[in-house]
């Protein structure tokens, strides 16, 4: 085989390890595709996220020995899984795929199928875009600039229907994350902690349609005040929220890790709740396809699919959490110190009040994506006026979300898969009845519909 081992002290790691093709892409795309080459493939990608420089890769080698390299290694990355991961056969119609995706750790398994070489592992060509805002995610994918792409959970609907946007069918292939946000206030705030005190409050969320204005106008209406009365909620991009509150144009935010984490680091911010208090297990951000993509490329779209599904289960690994700090780090990619990541990611943080807490599921990256989550969602988007009229709840969410798919592939590659398709919770203590989402909208005193 001419594909060198990565775990070789003695070689490098070069573009074309035979030397006579432009990439190695090409070089593995001339080879007979066999399982032993998938493996060294795979092998060879998770090592180069490892050791960037590869005279460290050497060091590291020579200094443990490959056997005991391998040992470590492999018990982070699930090189079993994968090897054993149900293959379909089909030819893929479209191999080079542009993903959008905003650097946020709830984008952590669509970014990780990157360096990790899962997507290649598929026979996909996966260009992983990092984009500036939620708005603009969505103008790229309505005009087919991206094939597919990282979405706040509410987004697949609200584009479907139409509503800030002209409608396009989007499907929801998994959730990216559960939990993993937080309320951040300004540092000067610590002396406020009770939200009857936040009138006149300036806060950021990313985007309307997004788990953090619909968390944050329930938590904030529950204390007494009302959303579009009380407080400013504005709309501001993730990578731009530490900024603005440090110079004192918000006076907190509802936001995505890392950046709640991030302002504790910089100290100009504090941990107010984690959104896990709010409800335990909520979907943030989902894996967003135009129904017509999945329409004209099945195959293309299993692919990605299982691709994005072995990352999701490698990262619901808790024993992953540190490696995974270290390959999101790089500018390409999150552009955050490793230790906000790692904060985030294990659990173990600074709340910024003078505390270290532990929360280990602080993040998750259960991808089940239920269809009581969507009815939720639209029973906020019905409260706060965003949608007029009967809503068709569990139709919408029925043909939104890919439910019977996710438990096809989730199946293949080994994950639990929840028998049920709608499931109970409670949001601040309130249980959730999604066969009555209107009577749970109309037993809230402060609403607009």
């Amino acid at each position: 085989m001419s594909l060198h081992d990565p775990f070789d002290s003695t070689r490098a790691i070069a573009r074309c390890n035979c030397g006579h093709h432009g990439s190695q892409a090409e070089h593995d795309a001339s080879l007979q595709e066999t399982e032993a080459l998938n493996q060294r493939v795979l092998q060879t990608t998770v090592m180069r996220a490892l050791f960037p420089e590869d005279g460290e890769r050497r060091k590291f080698l020579s200094a443990v020995g490959a056997s005991t390299a391998w040992a470590a290694i492999s018990s982070l990355i699930p090189f079993g899984t994968l090897e054993a991961m149900a293959q379909e056969k089909g030819s893929l119609e479209k191999k080079d795929l542009k993903i959008g995706f905003i650097p946020i750790t709830c984008a952590s398994p669509l970014i990780m199928a990157d360096p990790l070489g899962f997507y290649k592992k598929q026979g996909l060509n996966v260009s992983v875009v990092k984009t500036a805002g939620w708005a603009l995610i969505r103008d790229k994918v309505q005009n087919r600039e991206y094939d597919a792409s990282h979405m706040l959970a509410p987004m697949p609907l609200a584009m479907s229907m139409g509503i800030g946007s002209n409608p396009m069918p989007i499907n929801v292939a998994t959730i990216q994350n559960t939990n993993g946000q937080a309320i951040t206030l300004h540092v000067k705030h610590k002396d406020k902690r009770d939200p009857k005190m936040w009138k006149g409050f300036k806060f950021a969320v990313p985007f309307e349609y997004s788990m953090h204005n619909f968390l944050l106008r329930y938590y904030v209406a529950e204390h007494g005040l009302d959303p579009d009365k009380d407080i400013q909620i504005r709309v501001v991009p993730p990578p731009e929220m530490v900024a603005n509150l440090r110079a004192g144009n918000l006076d907190g935010y509802l936001g995505p890790d890392p950046f709640n984490q991030r302002a504790v680091y910089d100290e100009v911010g504090f941990l107010h709740i984690l959104s896990k208090e709010l409800w335990d297990g909520h979907p943030c951000c989902s894996f967003g396809v135009p129904a017509a993509f999945i329409k004209e490329n099945p195959n293309t779209f299993a692919a990605l699919y299982r691709a994005i599904l072995t990352a999701a289960a490698m990262a619901r690994d808790p024993k992953n959490r540190p490696l995974m700090a270290e390959v999101l780090s790089p500018a390409n990619y999150l552009n955050q110190p490793k230790t906000v990541l790692e904060q985030v990611l294990t659990g173990k943080f600074a709340d910024g009040l003078g505390n270290v807490k532990n929360v280990p599921d602080r993040a998750d990256f259960d991808p089940f994506p239920w269809y009581s989550m969507a009815v939720w969602i639209l029973s906020q988007m019905k409260r706060w006026g965003y949608v007029k009229g009967e809503v068709r709840y569990k139709d919408i969410a029925e043909k939104v979300y890919l439910l019977t798919d996710a438990r096809k592939r989730m199946a293949e590659i080994g994950m639990a898969v929840p028998k049920a398709d709608y499931q109970k919770f409670k949001v601040m203590g309130k249980e959730f009845d999604f066969n009555k989402p209107d009577a749970y909208i109309n037993s809230f005193a402060i609403k607009r519909s």
